[in-house]
């Protein structure tokens, strides 16, 4: 791993309240304003960038990638690639809000996420992060902090309010075809859209596995920096996979522990 500079650990509370944990398990996202401060944001900024720019193999330009790399660049776990990222997505700051908004006593890791769209990205399409999950329960959270200051224009996060309370109700594998249909799944149950006017950087979003989201595309001149973790409640177990998807994700997260076994791998470090 690599050495790090002097930064900031991110210790301490950033204390939940009741009515943003309810709020949370009832519209299945939270928007929690200034998780780190300026200097702690900017110093943790500053390590990812230069993660990300040692790590990228991306040369072509935005129209000759494909779909993927149109909508977005991301790069995963780099928590196990460089020891300043290793302090932020291990944090226990972070960690105690994802528990507290799970309503669970401890949670691991399952990924982190460092998520780059570019002026000129693309929307990416409606879709549940559970279904790709291998996993036997539904409290898992993803945490989206976005590293500079945010504007709607530069592709925010848009939740279906309350979608994650049906569970895992489509095949959504990113293509057209399961945008459309989610598209009427959220038309036809009428939840309400929602998205944030504009996040500083250290602020978070949060929402559930099951929540339906999409990102909108970045239609400002400048790219989009986010880093995102995810997190699952300690105590879950792997299930067998029902589809390719969740092959590759037991494969490549969970480093192929059988059926039954705690989600416990090398990967998924206890964090309280």
């Amino acid at each position: 791993m690599a050495t790090i500079k002097t930064i900031p650990l991110l210790e301490g509370d950033r204390a939940i309240s009741t009515a943003q944990r309810d709020e949370f398990r009832d519209n299945g996202h939270l928007l929690v304003r200034g998780l780190l401060d300026a200097q702690e944001i900017a110093a943790y900024r500053s390590v990812i960038l230069d993660v990300v720019k040692k790590q990228s193999r991306e040369k072509r330009r935005l129209p000759d990638r494909g779909i993927y790399g149109r909508k977005f660049g991301q790069m995963v776990n780099l928590w196990r690639v460089d020891e300043g990222i290793r302090q932020f997505v291990l944090s226990t700051r972070l960690a105690r809000v994802a528990a507290a908004l799970l309503g669970v006593s401890g949670v691991r890791i399952y990924h982190d996420h460092a998520l780059f769209k570019e002026a000129g990205g693309k929307a990416t399409y409606w879709h549940q992060d559970q279904y790709y999950w291998p996993l036997d329960t539904a409290d898992t959270v993803t945490m989206a902090m976005p590293l500079i200051d945010q504007s709607i224009e530069m592709g925010m996060f848009v939740f279906a309010t309350g979608s994650h309370k049906n569970g895992t109700v489509w095949d959504p594998k990113l293509s057209s075809e399961p945008d459309s249909t989610y598209r009427k799944y959220v038309r036809e149950h009428q939840f309400p859209l929602s998205y944030a006017a504009g996040m500083r950087a250290g602020d978070a979003t949060w929402h559930y596995g099951n929540t339906v989201h999409h990102t909108l595309g970045n239609e400002s001149e400048r790219r989009r920096e986010m880093m995102t973790i995810t997190y699952m409640a300690d105590g879950a177990r792997v299930t067998q996979p029902i589809h390719k998807a969740q092959a590759q994700e037991l494969n490549m997260w969970l480093m192929g522990l059988p059926p039954g076994r705690l989600a416990a791998s090398e990967l998924n470090p206890l964090i309280i």
